[in-house]
């Protein structure tokens, strides 16, 4: 790798000594660094040929870095200056010798499903995104319980009457997903989860898919029959306006993220770690 994208969280780098730190060391070591400290927008115009971004900040940049770059394929390796950064990869205790590591080409790419979700009012498509974390559909406007029904590959599987329903990735799992009372997932498996937000129910689970499934999910009609109204965000973003009636079709998404692994830790040692927890007798 020789040319590099720095995309810096300015709120967590306030004085930008760490973004200064790595673009110090790629600069010695002859490689070409392009710093930003904004906001990237999705889809945002990257040059073509960067090989890799170098991501500062926390889980949220790390999504936003996600959704600008897939189309690209560039991979994504994480500084960590947020709190538990899942997704990122590196503490800044360990800044010089990862990046030593990037540069010397020991690491592997792990790729990411993401989810693609695209509205529908009537027979007319409102607009489509793409999310890395989930795609979640939540109750705008009054402080009451909204209906969902759930089809899956065409066929009906079930009605919810709750806040919201969240459609999540394996990445995903340890973010609102998990808040909300779903599993957590290794993110390399490939599956599909939908989780509702505060059923009306006693007994409602997270519901583990295929990867390969499509998921619609319709806005029914409130309890005297009048029209509802709620929102579809992408991974927190972007939201797009639905009503009764309106429907959201979700699928997984051609494209991948691409994560730079540096450590040979599994995700069940790098939760650990998230959670705090000691292992037994110690």
């Amino acid at each position: 790798m020789d040319k590099f994208y720095i995309l810096t969280n300015s709120m967590k780098d306030r004085d930008l000594k760490v973004t200064g730190q790595i673009r110090e060391y790629l600069d010695a070591n002859g490689k070409e660094a392009i710093v930003r400290t904004e906001p990237l927008a999705d889809g945002a115009a990257l040059p073509e040929d960067v090989q890799c971004m170098i991501v500062l900040g926390g889980d949220g940049t790390m999504i936003q870095a996600a959704r600008a770059a897939v189309e690209q394929e560039i991979p994504l390796l994480g500084v960590n200056l947020g709190t538990l950064g899942y997704l990122t990869e590196v503490e800044q205790k360990s800044l010089i010798p990862s990046l030593k590591l990037l540069l010397d080409g020991n690491y592997e790419i792990e790729e990411r499903m993401m989810l693609r979700g695209s509205v529908y009012h009537g027979t007319h498509k409102a607009g489509s995104d793409l999310a890395l974390n989930d795609i979640a559909i939540n109750r705008t406007g009054s402080l009451r319980i909204l209906s969902y029904h759930i089809y899956v590959n065409g066929s009906f599987l079930n009605s919810y009457s709750a806040d919201g329903i969240i459609v999540s990735t394996p990445t995903g799992s340890t973010g609102y997903s998990l808040s909300a009372g779903g599993p957590i997932v290794d993110p390399k498996a490939s599956l599909i989860m939908i989780t509702p937000i505060c059923p009306h129910t006693l007994n409602t689970r997270s519901i583990i898919l295929s990867a390969n499934d499509e998921i619609t999910i319709e806005l029914g009609e409130g309890r005297k029959r009048d029209e509802e109204a709620a929102e579809a965000a992408f991974d927190g973003e972007n939201p797009i306006h639905i009503v009764t009636g309106d429907r959201i079709v979700i699928h997984q998404a051609l494209r991948k993220t691409k994560i730079v692994k540096l450590s040979k830790r599994s995700f069940l040692e790098v939760l650990r770690r998230k959670m705090g927890a000691d292992q037994p007798g110690r």
